[in-house]
């Protein structure tokens, strides 16, 4: 796992989902404007159901 994408979950997190769609990245980016704690938590989850896809 990469430890940068992680780190980037936490403190700024569309830019951990950037190599994702569009709509993804301002999905994050409004959750996050929305409150700190949803847009880490959308963020973390596209993190980890993109490493579920890389291992089926």
């Amino acid at each position: 796992m990469d430890i940068r994408r992680w780190v980037l979950a936490v403190i700024l997190p569309p830019a951990a989902v950037t190599n994702k769609e569009v709509g993804t990245v301002m999905l994050t980016g409004l959750l996050t404007l929305l409150g700190w704690l949803p847009g880490v938590a959308f963020a973390s989850y596209m993190i980890l159901q993109e490493k579920r896809q890389a291992e089926a």
